[in-house]
């Protein structure tokens, strides 16, 4: 007989130690040569290299999106538009050139394929596992959504802190000391202001210091949100269980970064990772749809009849009850996603909502039938937070009637 299932407080003060656990000894490990690396990155950046991401499997797939979408599309004041974007392994070799970056995500030949032509192209490489990239930060738990989040606060902090050297040009190879300005073509992308020259071991010290920062931030914000929203992961949990027991579907949905938490969302359902362990059985494959999947779909919705209709659109070709729509939004305000809320509803369909800041429109109008609020107004850490939830959920619902 197969005994029942600790209490969700439990259980996700157990995925909190995990988590703890992990940074703690990931980060400090590696802080500085994170700052390295961003340097590295800073310097190939200012040569006009581009960043190049690839992964294998769906759920690293959502990576490969998510990174790039954050460095070309900044999401905070201030920080400059970078070039990245995300290509199959396969590709890495017909894309690559000698001032890029390589990222990697996941392993097997594919991946360490890409980071051989990478090396053989002269560009720099990173990976996430044991492959030979020339930085290698392997997460070191064998719990793969403990892994995945590591990775997603690396390539975060790299994004963030990468920006960091662009204001001491003079600490660039190939670059003089002094304040100077790119004469590219594409300078006027690039408006390096207030550059100064300084010493680099102090900047990569400061930069160190903020790795260690942003990492205890979000395990701070991961234990808030855990702590105070318990009772609502409980209960999109066993939202999400019975209308999966009734043969119905999680529909999944978000934009720019919440569009690839959506897309990892779906891997996991579809393609579920090992729990971890030897022992550990693995999670059953479940019925979910992507609807920021489709690039023709979404392009023609929004050229056609506007942004807006994106989802709703979706909803109403795909989703009948007992189907699930998940919505990600980090303002908590987002035009489409409140019209595919609504729409959810008019269809009687179960709907969750992670947000975050004060949970914007959807906390406040209770636009959800479960809303998970991250209290944070820093993006990054949002969706760091939210994928502790997503892949607490994702666990959770296999477990005998969450309470």
């Amino acid at each position: 007989m197969t005994p029942p299932a600790p209490p969700v407080t439990d259980r996700l003060e157990s995925l909190l130690h995990a988590r703890a656990a992990a940074y703690g000894a990931f980060f400090p490990a590696h802080a500085l040569r994170i700052a390295a690396l961003c340097h590295r990155m800073a310097e190939r950046f200012a040569r006009g290299g581009r960043l190049i991401a690839c992964g294998a499997t769906p759920a690293d797939q959502s990576d490969v999106r998510h990174v790039a979408v954050e460095f070309v599309h900044p999401v905070i004041v201030g920080k400059r538009a970078l070039p990245a974007l995300g290509v199959a392994p396969a590709d890495v070799a017909l894309t690559v050139g000698p001032d890029d970056m390589v990222m990697a995500f996941g392993g097997g030949p594919e991946v360490a394929g890409a980071i051989v032509a990478a090396r053989h192209a002269g560009a720099l490489s990173v990976g996430f596992a044991p492959i030979a990239a020339e930085w290698s930060f392997a997460p070191g738990t064998d719990d793969p959504f403990v892994a995945q989040e590591l990775v997603e606060t690396t390539y975060h902090v790299l994004w963030e802190l990468v920006h960091v050297f662009f204001e001491h040009r003079g600490l660039l190879e190939g670059r003089s000391g002094g304040s100077v300005h790119d004469s590219g073509a594409s300078s006027f992308l690039y408006p390096f202001l207030a550059e100064a020259e300084s010493d680099l071991a102090a900047v990569l010290e400061d930069v160190r210091a903020s790795v260690l920062a942003k990492a205890d931030e979000v395990t701070a914000l991961r234990a808030q949100t855990l702590g105070t929203e318990g009772e609502a992961i409980a209960a999109a949990a066993r939202a999400l269980r019975s209308g999966l027991d009734a043969g119905g579907s999680v529909l999944a949905l978000g934009n720019g970064g919440s569009a690839t938490d959506a897309m990892d969302l779906v891997a996991d359902l579809r393609h579920p990772p090992g729990r971890g362990g030897a022992d550990a059985a693995p999670l059953p494959r479940r019925r979910a749809l992507d609807l920021t999947e489709d690039p023709a779909i979404l392009t023609a919705i929004a050229n056609d009849v506007g942004h807006e209709a994106v989802f709703v659109r979706q909803i109403i070709a795909y989703a009948r009850p007992p189907d699930t729509v998940v919505a990600l939004s980090t303002s908590g305000g987002s035009a489409n996603v409140l019209a595919a809320l609504a729409e959810a509803r008019r269809r009687s369909l179960a709907t969750i909502a992670l947000v975050g800041y004060d949970g914007g429109r959807i906390a406040a109008e209770r636009l959800a039938d479960h809303v998970i609020v991250s209290r944070s107004e820093h993006i990054p850490r949002i969706q760091e937070a939210q994928a502790t939830v997503l892949h607490a959920l994702r666990v959770l619902l296999e477990e005998d009637a969450p309470a």
